[in-house]
């Protein structure tokens, strides 16, 4: 079993990643030309490319902010793993198989860490957290 020091590293790291490739650098760099002719050549509108980046930064922020509940954290989780499927098919329809299909996927390895390593952290929260109750009931005498 990993260390509650070596998840909360790992959690950290991963969706850090997360946040700055799916939300910092779309924010800056979605209104580039080379962005505009890449949403172009894989056959989407140029409205798709502006959606995809407000999602994509709202995503980002979800993931990061500690305050964000876990249900909206889900569905960010959630849009993130379709638009890397996405993503990796898209390219691979219109480039054939290669690094433009495969990166993608790269990306959702390290959203899957993300996700499992969070998931990891809040179910230990919630022991610790039972376990504190409990022990302050025992100690008070008091059922709670």
């Amino acid at each position: 079993m990993a260390t509650t020091k070596a998840l909360k590293i790992t959690y950290r790291a991963s969706t850090g990643f997360i946040f700055l490739f799916e939300g910092v650098m779309p924010a800056l760099t979605s209104h580039t030309e080379l962005a505009v002719e890449g949403i172009r050549h894989l056959g989407y509108p140029d409205y798709f490319r502006v959606m995809l980046s407000v999602f994509k930064v709202a995503g980002a922020l979800a993931l990061i902010l500690p305050l964000v509940p876990a249900r909206i954290k889900e569905w960010a989780y959630a849009g993130f793993v379709f638009t890397m499927l996405s993503a990796s098919v898209s390219h691979w329809v219109v480039d054939g198989m290669g690094e433009y299909s495969l990166f993608p996927l790269f990306v959702l390895a390290i959203l899957i860490i993300s996700y499992f390593t969070y998931h990891k952290l809040q179910s230990q929260r919630k022991d610790s957290a039972q376990s504190h109750s409990y022990h302050r009931s025992a100690v008070s005498g008091v059922a709670q």
